[in-house]
């Protein structure tokens, strides 16, 4: 197929940060009509080089050419993009919650009548035809804030087909759907495909690679390594190429978890939330031993996030009831600074919201939990601080120049090593990580496995909470499920399956 018979062609695409070359001579090409993924580890230069086609790094920022149904374009911002039909979906979705699904799909392309005036007739009923084609059956006055992470990626692709979209790139759409929602995604796609769509996606997901991908690019250290064609796309090639190095198993093995003694245990527990009117957490019956890990799976909104912020003292919005045993003694918590003084460190999912402040350094991130270590009267030791940020960095093998390096210009698995260097620096006899490895490439993701088993093997014992089946399956030593709040069922791995798992997921 020539060049002109490809709908993208991106040349020689370089471009430079301060210090880093992010991207290095690139070229990739994508034929019309495929789905074309682009893999790499964090810090590849995967989004980098989709924020340099869809104009958000503009022209002169860069250097190469952009070829783009024949023709050389040079885009200067997002809007130059779409005006030729490229649309880029980020993995932070751009809805507004506060307006409607229908005024989501033509916000900032709006139906005008000849007076320029909006026409909000016809924008419904197109707004209508857009997602209908998505799939999405809701109401179309209902606001975007009141539906689920699936349904908005959904109202975001609509938007882009009301854009005559020809090329649509997505940067990690799956990352916070639950298995049903990712599903219905890529089925989606290999349908807009039938129609001439052609798209490129970002995704950590190989299974979703394997599963959908006509041709992949993978990217290292900002160069491409290999081009694949469907036939030849193997999830452990993939790997290899990725990284570098072939990573024989995904989960790295450790010993047999032998019985400890409990460390953790509610009774009963129930937490109910007062803006729902219904029970998040119901009658909850949980023990996690020394030295174990213990896996928490659901479907999204099953209340496994919610029992951990229940468990760690985030009750402001909770009536919590039931008991929790922790060291053997009756404790009621009601803030996390008490949870923190009685051993138990929670990494939250959202790392960019909830874990981290990504304005600043590494160094304050990592003591941030614990400022009582590093200060006397109120006032910060800096060599302190310094002193254990270089500990920490060191033992999580942190990837970064300096301690004094921004989080925000971190790779997401860099990013979420701080996170659990955070809380380790606490001294946490247990550790609850809620989705660990969200958002982060198979090399980074075998790095946290393996800190994990370095943790459980001195002691430490983990509670993961996680929608990747695989991932529970691979790194727990029992499994507990929960179903719309309630607790289903409990397996020791050797029992466990994941059509067991799922069984007991959906079984409300």
């Amino acid at each position: 197929m020539s060049e002109k018979e490809k709908i993208l062609v991106m040349r020689s695409i370089t471009k430079t940060f301060p210090g880093v070359r992010a991207l290095d001579e690139v070229d990739i090409h994508v034929d019309k009509g495929e789905i074309h993924f682009i893999v790499g580890e964090n810090g590849a230069g995967k989004s980098t080089l989709m924020k340099v086609l869809s104009g958000i790094y503009p022209i002169g920022s860069y250097s190469g050419d952009i070829v783009f149904n024949g023709e050389i374009k040079h885009f200067n911002s997002i809007k130059d993009s779409v005006r030729n039909g490229i649309v880029i979906i980020n993995q932070e979705l751009a809805l507004f919650p506060d307006l409607t699904v229908y005024e989501n799909v033509y916000v900032g392309h709006e139906i005008a009548n000849s007076r320029g005036v909006i026409d909000w007739i016809q924008t419904k009923k197109m707004a209508k035809k857009y997602l209908d084609m998505v799939g999405l059956d809701v109401e179309i006055e209902r606001l975007v804030r009141t539906l689920g992470v699936g349904k908005q990626q959904l109202i975001e692709i609509a938007k882009a087909l009301s854009q005559d979209v020809k090329l649509l790139i997505l940067d990690e759409p799956t990352a916070a759907l639950n298995e049903n929602d990712s599903k219905n995604l890529l089925d989606l796609l290999v349908e807009l495909k039938k129609k001439g769509i052609t798209s490129i996606m970002i995704s950590h997901k190989l299974r979703e690679v394997e599963a959908i991908a006509d041709s992949l690019t993978i990217l290292r250290d900002g160069k491409v390594i290999t081009r694949m064609l469907a036939e030849e796309i193997n999830e452990f090639e993939i790997i290899k190429h990725m990284v570098g190095r072939q990573i024989d198993d995904i989960f790295p093995k450790r010993p047999i978890f032998k019985s400890g003694k409990i460390v953790l245990e509610t009774i009963h527990f129930n937490a109910y939330d007062n803006n729902l009117n219904r029970y998040i957490v119901n009658d909850a019956n949980i023990k996690l031993r020394e030295g174990e890990v213990v896996g928490l799976a659901g479907l999204m909104g099953a209340g496994r996030t919610e029992f951990a912020h229940s468990i760690f003292g985030n009750i402001d919005k909770y009536k919590i009831s039931g008991g929790v045993i922790v060291q053997g003694e009756h404790i009621k918590f009601h803030h996390p600074q008490s949870a923190i003084k009685h051993g138990i460190a929670y990494v939250s999912e959202d790392r960019k919201k909830d874990g981290l402040i990504l304005g600043e350094n590494i160094g304050q991130n990592i003591c941030l939990a614990s400022l009582n270590k590093i200060s006397k009267r109120g006032i910060l030791n800096f060599f302190k601080q310094s002193f254990f940020a270089k500990k920490y960095v060191k033992d999580l093998d942190i990837k970064t120049p300096s301690i004094y390096q921004q989080l925000k210009n971190l790779s997401g698995g860099n990013q979420q090593k701080v996170q659990v260097a955070k809380w380790l620096f606490s001294e946490p006899k247990i550790l609850i990580l809620d989705e660990p490895t969200r958002g982060i490439d198979v090399g980074a993701k075998y790095e946290i496995y393996t800190i994990i088993n370095d943790l459980v093997a001195k002691g430490m014992s983990i509670l993961i909470i996680s929608s990747e089946l695989p991932e529970i399956l691979g790194m727990c030593d029992r499994i507990y499920v929960i179903a719309e709040g309630l607790q289903t069922a409990e397996f020791n791995i050797e029992d466990a399956t994941a059509e067991k798992i799922m069984h007991k997921a959906a079984l409300v």
